[in-house]
């Protein structure tokens, strides 16, 4: 049983097994961590928390997190398999300037008093390789705006609660003219649109080097507030994320729990080289536009361990909408999504739909889609532009279950004020020009589908610019019983009626594999295409 080291911050490290299992192993492995050299912080924090003593218990997740672990450390870390077989690799943990405590800058964690100014005050008195430490409690806050080069460190039983009277939060302002007047500054986002938001719980602007660490939660309070009321309605500024990272890089997240968001939870903005390891995002199923996490604009991301259930897409790939693509274009590339469970939402792992500039390099493997609506889901549209270029998805070793509609690919998706028209939604041809999306290869393989209700595949293509390549491989889909089974609309456009119990649906698109593919109990089993050019199929099996 190999494994490999993800990460390792101050205080804790991640480990991923290196196997072909999907999110957990079908036994148990042992986990040993053992110190191996003196430790610069041994004598100073001692606690609960902070043991100076082996590490040993049995998990079953693929990823995997140990802290616990002191500052500045060295430790072997050996995994035993259940044959006897032991793998052992040393880590050593970050160093750490200081450990400064928010309670003795006056933080009351009574889930009453105003604890801002307290935590705040704490952050910016944190030095380069500092840790802020929440100790257990609950801690009401308005926004925190984090530094670089510092740990946040929110130990079990902490929760940092967010104020639910909007008027105390600051606003951040979508766009600002330099003083040039050449050039601008960009603090927010709504929807792919640079416009004035609230900020969040949790808010990092231009940082570096910043770790989330712990089994504390951070909880944006929405329930208790107005943020889930009136949504589409914009009052005073569009409501907040509960953790904006923009323009940062190495930031990661590890362990901590992230709840009641007012709008998308975890929002990475414009910043490059990030992991989130561990994370557990719920919001209530019925909250909207409470996405889980969503990387927009960002580069080297890497998603491992998480659980997600929330009340839009598990995780949404985004990059701007056109006027984001024109004057500040960002490219989102190199996705790496392993590991993961993703649950009751409106799609699994969804691209788009602002991608106006572009989602390229993207890989989902070994996770499971458990109840969502949609597995992998597309979307974009007419107007989206040409750097709107989707190419090299890839996902594999997934397993869906009660997912209604497998795999949907939408040229055609009806958001926005114009969605409805004519221009978005004509099935004519029209011109291929600067505003026209488009979209190349798309492969999904090594896959399990059961309780399948709609379509396996829904993919719709423009007339002027049709899907490049979707290639299905080794998947199997299995139907839910037709008395169980409802009819859905597998992509959101207009003019589609709900479908039960079809295969695979192909509108516009050049090259369509289907490769050792099994479909059973599907109603409609022979393949509707039409504007295909090329379809190969090979060992296609339709079952009863």
């Amino acid at each position: 049983m190999n494994f490999k080291i993800a990460a390792v911050m101050n205080r804790s490290v991640v480990l991923e097994m290196e196997n072909e299992a999907i999110f957990e192993m079908d036994r148990e492995v042992e986990i040993s961590v053992v110190p191996t050299g003196s430790s610069a912080a041994a004598g100073n924090h001692r606690s609960k928390a902070c043991p100076v003593r082996p590490i040993q218990r049995k998990e079953r997740r693929n990823v995997l997190t140990i802290d616990g672990l002191l500052p500045d450390s060295t430790y072997a870390v050996s995994v035993t398999d259940g044959d006897g077989t032991i793998v052992t690799q040393e880590i050593s943990t970050k160093p750490e300037s200081v450990l400064l405590n928010v309670r003795k800058f006056g933080a009351a964690g009574d889930g009453s008093h105003d604890d801002t100014a307290a935590i705040q005050a704490a952050i910016m008195a944190c030095p380069p390789q500092g840790t802020v430490f929440v100790p257990a409690g609950t801690y009401r806050c308005t926004p925190l705006f984090l530094k670089s080069e510092m740990t946040l460190w929110l130990e079990e039983g902490a929760a940092i609660l967010g104020e639910t009277d909007r008027s105390r939060y600051p606003v951040l302002p979508g766009m600002t003219r330099a003083t040039n007047e050449e050039e601008e500054y960009n603090l927010a986002s709504w929807e792919g649109n640079p416009l004035d938001c609230f900020a969040s719980l949790i808010t990092a602007i231009s940082v570096h080097d910043v770790d989330i660490i712990g089994r504390g939660i951070i909880d944006g309070n929405a329930a208790a507030s107005d943020w889930w009321k009136n949504p589409r309605t914009k009052r005073t500024a569009w409501r907040p994320r509960t953790v904006f990272l923009a323009y940062s890089e190495h930031i990661r997240m590890c362990g901590v729990q992230i709840q009641n968001s007012p709008s998308w939870t975890v929002h990475p903005y414009y910043s490059n080289h990030l992991g989130f390891y561990n994370l557990t995002i719920t919001n209530p199923p019925d909250s909207p536009n409470t996405d889980g996490l969503d990387p927009e604009s960002c580069k080297h991301v890497e998603i491992l361990g998480t659980v997600i259930s929330v009340g839009d897409d598990c995780m949404a790939i985004k990059s701007g909408k056109i006027y984001m693509s024109r004057v500040h274009l960002c490219p989102t590339t190199d996705i790496a999504v392993r590991n993961c469970h993703l649950k009751s939402g409106h799609g699994s792992v969804t691209i788009g739909s602002e991608i106006a500039g572009g989602v390229t390099d993207i890989r989902v493997s070994q996770c499971i889609f458990d109840g969502t609506d949609r597995g992998l889901r597309i979307k974009t549209r007419r107007g989206r532009g040409k750097t709107s270029v989707l190419n090299n998805i890839c996902f594999e070793k997934i397993r869906m279950h009660d997912v209604l509609m497998p795999f949907t690919l939408n040229m055609f998706y009806f958001c926005d004020p114009d969605g409805h028209t004519d221009y978005v939604q004509s099935r004519q041809m029209q011109p291929a020009d600067e505003m026209t999306p488009s979209i190349g290869r798309i492969v999904a393989k090594d896959i399990t589908c059961t309780g399948v209700h709609a379509s396996l595949l829904c993919a719709m293509g423009l007339p002027e610019s049709p899907i490049e390549e979707v290639c299905l491989e080794r998947v199997t889909a299995e139907y839910a019983p037709p008395e169980s089974r409802r009819a859905e609309r597998p992509v959101m456009m207009d003019n589609f009626d709900p479908v039960c119990g079809s295969s695979i649906i192909a509108h516009g698109v050049r090259q369509l594999i289907v490769r050792d593919v099994t479909v059973r109990g599907a109603d409609v089993a022979e393949p509707e295409t039409d504007g295909v050019e090329n379809m190969h199929t090979e060992a296609l099996v339709f079952e009863e």
